[in-house]
């Protein structure tokens, strides 16, 4: 059995109040990181749940409806309102699959990518101010704390990650 020497700084780490203020910190930012999204969909009458399927739609054009259902884990009546408001306002199309005739594929439409790039764009200057300030060293930190944060089982979305949240 080897003898594996621990400093008093990694007994200790992190202690309760520095798990605290981290999850404090999550808070705090994901209230900031959305405020200004926020106030653009409002002004369409649309909500987070619109935003997230606009954005994961963004990412991967062509998902099934199943796929989208199983990032989000909402109820299909959920996603049915939502995904019904922004085919209907003309930000996103279904198509029928390719092999399989009954999948919904879906795809943004130009008004979709507008919208999604105007609400990504204020996130996307937010994390590149934020990644400059901390450095490139924090920026592989930050990532491996909010893999170790997420199911094991969406680990493996990230490119370049084991599905430990490993590099590979």
């Amino acid at each position: 059995m080897t003898d594996v020497k621990t400093s008093d700084a990694d007994r200790r780490f992190p202690c309760d109040e520095e798990l605290r203020q981290g999850i404090e910190l999550l808070f705090f930012a994901y209230r900031d990181f959305t405020a200004e999204p926020d106030a653009i969909l409002a002004q369409y009458g649309f909500g987070r749940a619109h935003h997230r399927v606009i954005y994961f739609v963004g990412r991967n054009p062509g998902m099934t409806v199943s796929d989208l259902l199983g990032i989000l884990r909402i109820t299909k009546q959920s996603l049915s309102r939502v995904l019904g408001q922004l085919v209907g306002e003309g930000f996103i199309t279904q198509q029928p699959g390719v092999r399989d005739r009954r999948q919904r594929l879906l795809h943004l439409t130009a008004k979709g990518v507008g919208l999604e790039n105007l609400l990504t764009e204020r996130q996307r200057t937010r994390f590149a101010d934020a990644y400059r300030g901390a450095g490139t060293g924090a920026v592989e930190g930050f990532r491996t704390v909010m893999l170790g944060l997420i199911d094991a089982a969406d680990r493996s979305r990230f490119p370049g990650r084991g599905p430990g949240g490993e590099r590979r």
